[in-house]
């Protein structure tokens, strides 16, 4: 019933429902190293590990799996047939116990906070490694794991090893019950985000083929009622800034109808990157309706803002954009990101905004002043560069069950 509701906005959860019991109709590898990945943030950060690892163990077979449709199309366009993909079967022994039996896993890595007690008694019961990387765990995701301490401290007591991405988090898991000897703060393996010079080539081509003359502002990763606040102020500040052009990306695909509904609402023309046509003069709105673009289209920006945070949903990962070479804003909620904004704000190295007052000077300033530009730009990319490091001490600890 519940893959049937979420169908109705996004039609990819009604297939391949028996996945989701560990129902296969085709044979998988056995003796497989697994990573598990929620969605596309977390697979995102993942991929440059896996490709360690594939480099360091060529022979090996991989299995990556993940919960949302989203995360399972980045896995299969970026990795392709490199590693065997499928979802994550329900927490329930039956499923789990199939998953086993089919792909036999000698190591599991599972990304941030996914603590699932069938799961983790099935790596115990089959004796299979089982490491929780990049692991993070706000305070009240702790309060509500010791409220069900007796389903939590024996999960955790499968678990061979947690990297977490900070100090306080190390100190959130040992209270919701891991062993202390088990907890290592490695860092975050976001920092490690690969941009390759192609990526940027093919930005700076976007930029000169589509989007000539134009001031590009990217709206990324945007949510409901987000949308509307930036179509909103868009004439007021287009008043300032004449060759302005908004870049959203929603960052649900469900949503690409509707933004560009509400795009029209506001009387604003827009053109879909699916139609593959350019700007004009006249284009207001660039609406990005495709997914896995996005590290380009912030090379093919000239400011970027990164959307769920001017909105109660937590924030995104702002690294990716400062990793690029682009102008990081970013809005007052980012409570699932609160290091990484600490962070950047205190090497001057982005911008938060608490309010449309905020967004719209910020953006004023960051027009007329090209030098401002380019030194937040070279500041972030610095930021990134000086926190990378944790894939090869995750890989290190991981050495000892490969």
């Amino acid at each position: 019933m519940r893959l049937l509701w979420r169908g109705i906005k996004a039609p990819d959860y009604r297939y391949r429902w028996r996945e989701r019991f560990a129902f296969y109709n085709k044979s998988f590898p056995q003796d497989v190293i697994w990573f598990h990945a929620v969605s596309v943030g977390e697979a995102e950060a993942l991929f440059p590990l896996v490709r360690h690892i594939q480099k360091q163990y060529p022979d090996a077979k991989l299995l990556i799996t993940t919960t949302t449709p989203t995360g399972s199309a980045r896995v299969k366009v970026v990795m392709q047939d490199s590693v065997a993909h499928v979802y994550l079967p329900y927490d329930v022994p039956d499923a789990i116990n199939r998953f086993m039996r089919c792909f036999k896993p000698k190591l599991a890595v599972i990304m941030e906070t996914e603590i699932w007690p069938n799961l983790f008694a099935g790596c115990g019961k089959n004796a299979i490694p089982l490491y929780i990387i990049n692991a993070r765990l706000s305070e009240k995701s702790s309060r509500g794991y010791r409220k069900i301490s007796a389903l939590i401290h024996p999960a955790l007591a499968q678990v061979s090893g947690i990297a977490t991405q900070t100090q306080d988090d190390a100190n959130r898991f040992i209270a919701i019950g891991a062993a202390s000897e088990k907890v290592n703060t490695l860092g975050n393996i976001k920092f490690d985000v690969e941009i390759p010079p192609s990526t940027l080539a093919q930005g700076l081509q976007i930029k000169a083929d589509l989007f000539e003359g134009r001031f590009v502002w990217l709206i990324a990763s945007t949510h409901k009622d987000e949308e509307a606040l930036f179509l909103e102020l868009y004439a007021e500040i287009k008043q300032k800034i004449p060759e302005l052009l908004l870049v959203i990306v929603p960052r649900h695909p469900e949503r690409f109808a509707d933004v560009k509904k509400l795009c029209e609402q506001f009387q604003l023309t827009v053109v879909m990157r699916t139609t593959g046509a350019k700007t004009y003069t006249e284009t207001d709105v660039y609406l990005v309706d495709t997914m896995g673009e996005l590290k380009v289209l912030y090379a093919a920006a000239d400011v970027a803002f990164v959307g769920g945070s001017m909105v109660p949903v937590g924030g995104h990962n702002v690294l990716e954009a400062a990793a690029v070479g682009v102008p990081v804003m970013f809005g007052p909620h980012m409570e699932n990101f609160k290091e990484i904004a600490r962070g950047v704000l205190s090497h001057d190295a982005a911008i938060q905004c608490q309010n449309k007052d905020d967004l719209v000077n910020t953006i004023l300033s960051l027009y007329q002043q090209p030098d401002y530009r380019q030194s937040l730009a070279e500041k972030g990319k610095a930021f990134v560069r000086y926190n990378q490091g944790a894939i090869t001490r995750i890989c290190t600890m991981l050495e000892q069950s490969l």
